[in-house]
Parts: C-alpha cells; structure tokens; sequence
C-alpha cells in the first residue's frame, strides 16, 4: 500500500524531465524508502523474534540494504552539489549583471507555466496534471523601463510538502530565496484557494524567504468563474494593491501584470540627466540596456539623456565612465 509521500514521489517520479529532475526524485526517494527499510523489517522482527544477541532474522541483511542506500545517496548529494555550485555561479553573474529575477510560486496546477509561457512566448510543458513542471525554467524577458529581467518557473509547492522532496529540490528552489520578487499564482477558480495560499506561503516560510521580499498574488483562472464569483473578486481586487486578476489561457489582465511587476522592481528608481559626447555610441546603448531613457536632446555640442534608473546601477555607469 502506497502513502501520500510515496504517491506524490511517483508523480515527481513522472514527471522529470532533465538529468538535474531525475537526480533530485532519485534522492527523494531513496530517502523515503530507507525510513520505510526500517519500519518493514522491525515490523519482521516482531513475527518472527529474536534471540538476543543472536540478533534478529534480518539484521544482515538490513544493513547490507541501508549501507547501499547510503552510498547511492552520497553519490546523489555530491552530484546535486554540483549543480548547485553551478546554478550558483550562473546566479552571481546575473547578479552582477545585474538583471532582477521573478520567481514564480504557487500551488501545483495553479497555471504557473501557463503564465510563464504567457509571459515570455515559450513552450514549457503547461498541462493540467499535479506537477507538471519539475524541472527549474529561466527566461529573459523585456520590461517597460527594464530591457532584461530573469522570469524563473519553480515547482509547484503542496500543503505538508515531503521533507524529503524539500530537501532533495534545494537546488531549484534555491532561485525562489534569491529572487527579486515573488510572484505568487493562485487558482481562484479552485475551492481551496485560500488553503492553498497559506500553504504556499509555509512552505516559503520553511525555505527561508525573507518576508521584506517583494511579493504579490496573480489571481489565475478568472476565465472559470461565472459572473457573479468574478464580479465579486474583480471588486476586492480592486481595493488591492498587492493582487493582479489574470487569465493565463485568454491573456486578461497580463498587460496589467507585466506593467505592475515594472512598477515593483522600479520602485527605488531615480532620473538622472546624463551627458554624452554624440559619437559615444556604447554609453548610450548602455542606458537604453540598464535604464529607462525618458527624454534626449542636444545642448550645443552635448548630448543630454534623462534617464530613470536605480541608484545601483547609475553608480555602475559612473565606474564605467571614469
């Protein structure tokens, strides 16, 4: 007889798509099977006894089992290591870049991959399955006032998610801690869409995401409610800031998404007016790349740029310019 971890494990199981996936279910699983090793053989002893320091009827032999278990999961562990190192150098150049990183969270089959492939013209397997994306998924994405930005799509969280599968799934959920901002997706249309949120946001908890991250909710599937559940969340919606209506399948409400996230992430930006020699062609391409150019005119000889853009990266185009 199978439980809700060793059901859920299949699924993941299932669903793997890349070497760094299977490596992760293959850890997660003989995780699980080494408590379940103990409990089938304590559950012999007690058919059959023991006699003392004869030791029990599978004593050899649990041991044997336990000790390939173990080596199988170092290699895992060391492997996944690896990854990690190198999904962590990937990081810092971004970082250093630096482009923000979106990460979206959410439910499993809340439509994160569907919005994800809304949102930068993708093809990630977007199904209507528990879990159906395992495997982490970046993409560059252009902004208004951001010409790049990372949108990252995670694995979807369950409420009581295995510790086994946390544990196993570090690596990929590593991009959710160093995000820029969270984009939670909800599945309004569902139920237990509340439930669901507070155990998206425990899970979040338990991985240690700061709670001064950025964060909002995009309400998903108003495409599946009748009229008066969509009035009804249209007009708490309305008295939000924190929350943002859409469809992922029609495409409602994603414009307003993609302008709200801009917003977020330029929220500490300032305008500078800056002045470039005309043949400076690289400068200029430069604050069209890390900043929003409000208004450009010439001043004799100059060349005048006024352009919205954080206090970080202003201080980068200085260093590069002296």
């Amino acid at each position: 007889m199978i439980d809700r971890t060793g059901l859920i494990l299949e699924i993941f199981g299932e669903r793997a798509r890349t070497a760094e996936g299977r490596l992760q279910v293959e850890l997660a699983h003989l995780d699980y099977q080494a408590g379940r090793l103990v409990r089938s053989w304590t559950h012999l002893e007690r058919q059959r006894g023991g006699f003392g320091f004869l030791g029990g009827p599978g004593e050899t032999q649990i041991e044997a089992d336990r000790r390939l278990i173990r080596d199988r999961m170092a290699r895992l562990r060391r492997e996944l290591d690896q990854v990690s190192r190198t999904r962590g150098l990937h990081r810092e150049r971004r970082q250093r870049a630096p482009w923000p990183v979106i990460a979206l969270v959410g439910y499993t089959n809340a439509g994160k991959s569907t919005l994800f492939n809304r949102l930068t013209g993708a093809d990630v397997m977007a199904e209507n399955l528990l879990f159906a994306t395992l495997d982490p998924t970046l993409r560059q994405i252009s902004l208004p006032g951001i010409d790049k930005a990372i949108l990252s799509d995670t694995v979807g969280f369950v409420s009581e998610l295995p510790t086994q599968l946390v544990a196993a799934f570090k690596a990929t959920l590593e991009e959710v801690v160093s995000a820029d901002l969270l984009i939670h997706v909800r599945d309004v249309a569902h139920p237990d869409s509340e439930a669901q949120r507070s155990d998206v946001e425990k899970v979040l908890h338990d991985l240690g995401v700061a709670d001064a991250t950025p964060r909002f909710e995009a309400w998903n599937k108003i495409d599946l409610l009748d009229d008066e559940h969509r009035a009804q969340l249209l007009e708490s919606a309305a008295t939000r800031e924190d929350v943002m209506p859409v469809s992922a399948v029609t495409g409602e409400g994603v414009q307003a998404l993609i302008e709200t996230v801009a917003a977020r992430l330029t929220e500490g930006h300032r305008r500078y007016t800056i002045a470039l020699d005309p043949a400076d062609g690289a400068s200029a391409a430069w604050l069209h790349q890390n900043g929003e150019v409000c208004d450009h005119w010439m001043d004799g000889e100059r060349s005048l740029y006024e352009v919205r853009m954080a206090p970080r990266d202003y201080e980068r185009f200085l260093l590069r310019a002296g």
